[in-house]
């Protein structure tokens, strides 16, 4: 893999991360579109090309990170101070303990992903091959970001969040596993229509999107490790490259997303993405290719 290769596949991931469009498809997409056009580039089943995915999505925790770093920071010392309240108390909790509440239901937001995941994994690869369910799920997609900017002002902030809507965005989490739905599109819009504010919408979304991603690349990467191929064709120069590239468009990237969270204005996606369900229904996008089938 050339460093301009690396590069441009830094730039998809750290662009459609965050976008509430369907971030796999475009990165798959751009590396059989880069195989056709004659680029030296391992298949993108291959486990060196897994392993490169991986580290372009750990580049994007590192726009998560930095575009909330002050409020990652007080929810990282709030945790710290009160776990040690907690056990200076011998286990009894005096007074609220919203950080460390917070960090369990994230916690429970990830079990109900898992279980969503783990369960209905067989049928969410029954619409990898169905070019129509793709058209469908986009559409959703498309609909439902026009819907959250037609919602009234959201009541609840974070005290107010509470196990019904914690688990309520982690199924929204899981089901965004199925192809078409994008994980920040179905948690940030399942949070609104629990009620939540919309700036604790994507605070709660891309937070949870830390242990969620983080979690999926300990699992790929066991299975990138126990496939022996290790790096395979690859050096390291093209993960520097992309890891860093992705982290920096990432950033970019997320600020525009909040940008027109805040300001109710995610229905200008929708265009694109019903303009994408249109190309995959009339057969002008390979449904194979998009999700490396």
């Amino acid at each position: 893999m050339t460093v301009w290769v690396a590069a441009l596949l830094g730039v998809v991931q750290g662009i459609f991360m965050f976008l509430p469009v369907s971030s796999t498809a475009h990165l798959v997409l751009t590396q059989h579109w880069l195989i056709l056009s004659g680029e030296p580039l391992p298949p993108p089943e291959s486990p060196e090309m897994i392993l490169f995915d991986l580290v372009v999505h750990v580049g994007t925790l590192v726009s998560i990170i930095y575009v909330f770093r002050q409020s990652l920071w007080r929810l990282s010392g709030g945790i710290a101070r009160e776990s040690w309240q907690w056990a200076s108390a011998g286990g009894s909790a005096g007074r609220e303990m919203l950080f460390l509440r917070l960090a369990l239901l994230c916690g429970l937001s990830v079990f109900a992903t898992a279980v969503i995941g783990l369960t209905l994994k067989a049928s969410f690869e029954h619409v990898f091959a169905n070019p129509t369910l793709i058209a469908g799920t986009l559409t959703l997609t498309g609909i439902l970001l026009w819907w959250t900017d037609r919602l009234s002002r959201r009541p609840l902030g974070l005290r107010k969040l509470g196990p019904k809507i914690a688990t309520i965005i982690g199924v929204a989490q899981g089901f965004a596993l199925v192809p078409g739905l994008s994980r920040s599109g179905m948690t940030i819009t399942f949070a609104l229509f629990s009620g939540l504010k919309r700036r604790w919408a994507a605070e709660y979304s891309f937070f949870l999107a830390i242990p969620t991603i983080l979690a999926a690349t300990a699992v790929q990467s066991l299975d990138v490790w126990n496939s022996g191929n290790g790096l395979g064709d690859l050096s390291w120069t093209p993960l520097i490259v992309g890891f860093v590239v992705s982290a920096v468009v990432g950033v970019i990237s997320l600020k525009m997303v909040l940008f027109f969270l805040y300001r109710a204005r995610l229905k200008v996606f929708s265009f694109y993405v019903w303009a994408l369900a249109a190309l995959v229904l009339f057969g002008f996008l390979d449904v194979d290719i998009m999700y490396g089938h």
